[in-house]
């Protein structure tokens, strides 16, 4: 198989991924609006809520996981020489987006908690702290663009950024489009 075929693959099956909760969301105003018409139970639609921030939790820590990497060696085209130069680099970006998501999980916990008593102050704290979890997720990516670029030059460092800038927005894309707005608050 082709580098390019390769690479069309993995897309193909990281777009695969992506599909099922997006699929999921669009049934959700439907269902939303049956569970009105039906008045259906608070605990029905609290236990719902914990399943799906579960489910974001989840795909947070595995979603693209072995495929990012696939993804990443394939479209980067690495000599020998440059991966052993960046995989150890991007292996410690990972372990530190891991503990930067740990961050963005525990938000979407506390949203979950709130969601149908949330206060003006608490969607306030919460959309702060996203912020928050953006700007040093950005300032990590810039941190190791820099270490790549040292090491591998800008090009490969530009490249770097780009895949995984793409990878983490098909990410954002599926907890986003999972995630209910905001509620009313009490």
């Amino acid at each position: 198989m082709t580098k390019a075929k390769t690479v069309l693959a993995l897309f193909m099956a990281l777009l695969a991924i992506s599909a099922g909760p997006l699929s999921r969301a669009q049934d959700a105003p439907a269902a939303a609006s049956s569970q009105s018409a039906a008045q259906a139970a608070p605990s029905a639609a609290t236990e719902t809520q914990q399943k799906n921030v579960e489910e974001y939790i989840e795909l947070l820590r595995t979603s693209v996981g072995p495929q990012k990497d696939e993804i990443m060696g394939a479209v980067l085209a690495l000599d020998a020489d440059q991966a052993k130069k960046f995989w150890p680099i991007y292996s410690e970006y990972d372990a530190e987006l891991t503990k930067l998501n740990d961050l963005r999980i525990a938000n979407i916990q506390e949203y979950a908690r709130n969601y149908n008593q949330m206060t003006d102050a608490q969607a306030d704290e919460l959309i702060k702290k996203d912020l928050d979890y953006q700007k040093q997720s950005a300032e990590l990516l810039a941190k190791y663009y820099g270490r790549v670029k040292e090491s591998l030059g800008a090009i490969q460092a530009a490249r770097f950024v780009q895949i995984e800038d793409q990878l983490l927005m098909l990410i954002d894309l599926q907890i986003a489009s999972a995630l209910p707005t905001a509620g009313q608050g009490s």
